[in-house]
């Protein structure tokens, strides 16, 4: 039986006649450089299949908008890495005596610029990562020899004393950010941003498929990510998302979230007591050290622990108790703390899911925060250049 690949079909450039439907290669044309292939076009009314493909995207992301603007979600600045390192540059471009905080979300969401502004007459350069230790921007900052103002250091304990910084990177990509990634974000915020409500990562059409309820393989326990919290102005002023107030079914997910903390084995760098304050003093060293060269160029820094209650103020105080890290922390850096649990007017505002102030409870903290935190600044000593931490 003859084949359209035996030797009874000719072999190549030996000139044998081939099939009709087999193609010629290179290596049946010796020293012949193959043909370009080419199919014609039919035609088609390639305008209106255009203006149809153009139509059908507009219906599409008209309708993902409205879906999610019904589930309460409003247009509003993304809390983008290239958004951090737009305030950041104020430091670089003549703000260098300006009031900085530097945090984790509480300090993100529960300090409210517009009232510390109304207060002072300064509107903070906002620099908190959410679910990040506020250490990272600390030693930042005590690196930038522009920096001669006052710093505003967020500790949640759970983050500050382990040293987690799940937006850490953040940091080094603002002193590498080039041209295109800034061109990107000027476009994103001036065409995008305050006009899309769905342009937010927690509602992409792939992160929306995955958290759908597929079957769990057995053995594997997944964990819930956390969802959208919040919602921030141009300059990264952020509040809580009232969704969170309205919606109870909204507000327990939330909670659920945070509970996968508090339950299970501790990752192993925590694993033994042993481990876990060597852990603690390892950030606390790192806190000194930040302290020393901001105060040694007469930075005043004061230490803040935003409100926190439940089930998540039960659990930092286990991983993180108040005597051997709080305390120790003020101790050993000089620095004076001001912790919600020592002053009435910072306790009983709404939480509702434990961690943050909800938008009004907000600026009432922070209208009660700001005289305590000018009080501290006022009563601090400016150390002259080079002679240290007191």
């Amino acid at each position: 039986m003859r084949s359209s690949i035996s030797s009874s079909d000719g072999t190549p450039g030996s000139g044998a006649a081939h099939p009709d439907f087999v193609r010629l290669t290179a290596a049946d044309r010796p020293g012949v450089a193959q043909p370009v292939p080419e199919r014609d076009i039919p035609e088609r009314p390639w305008g209106a299949i255009w203006l149809g493909a153009i139509l059908l995207a507009m219906v599409l992301i008209g309708a993902w908008e409205l879906h999610w603007r019904a589930f309460g979600v409003t247009p509003g600045y993304a809390n983008t890495d290239s958004e951090w390192a737009q305030q950041r540059r104020r430091i670089d471009h003549g703000e260098g005596n300006a009031t900085v905080l530097v945090g984790s979300s509480r300090t993100l969401f529960d300090v409210q610029l517009p009232v510390w502004q109304q207060l002072t007459g300064e509107r903070p350069i906002q620099l908190a990562l959410e679910g990040t230790s506020s250490l990272p921007a600390l030693e930042d900052l005590a690196a930038d020899p522009k920096f001669t103002g006052r710093v505003l250091v967020g500790v949640t304990s759970s983050l500050f004393f382990t040293g987690f910084a799940y937006r850490g990177d953040a940091i080094a990509k603002a002193h590498k950010e080039g041209p295109s990634r800034r061109i990107s974000n000027w476009l994103s915020m001036h065409l995008v941003e305050p006009y899309f409500a769905f342009d937010n990562p927690d509602f992409a059409l792939a992160t929306v498929i995955a958290r759908q309820e597929w079957p769990v393989r057995p053995g594997t326990h997944p964990r819930m990510a956390v969802r959208k919290l919040s919602n921030s102005d141009a300059d990264r002023n952020t509040h809580l998302w009232n969704k969170l107030v309205t919606d109870v079914g909204y507000r327990d997910l939330a909670r659920r979230i945070w509970s996968q903390q508090f339950t299970g084995p501790p990752p192993p760098a925590m694993d033994t007591p042993a481990k876990l304050e060597a852990l603690e003093q390892k950030q606390i060293d790192r806190a000194v050290a930040a302290v020393a060269k901001l105060r040694a160029r007469g930075v005043k820094v004061v230490f803040l622990r935003a409100p926190v209650i439940g089930p998540y103020y039960d659990f930092e105080e286990k991983i993180a108790p108040r005597a051997r890290t709080w305390d120790k922390l003020l101790a050993r850096t000089g620095v004076p703390g001001i912790s919600f649990t020592d002053y009435p007017q910072l306790q009983g505002l709404e939480q509702p899911e434990w961690s943050h102030l909800s938008e009004p409870a907000a600026r009432k903290f922070t209208a009660a925060l700001v005289p305590l935190v000018v009080s501290v600044f006022q009563q601090t000593p400016v150390l002259a250049q080079g002679t240290g931490p007191r």
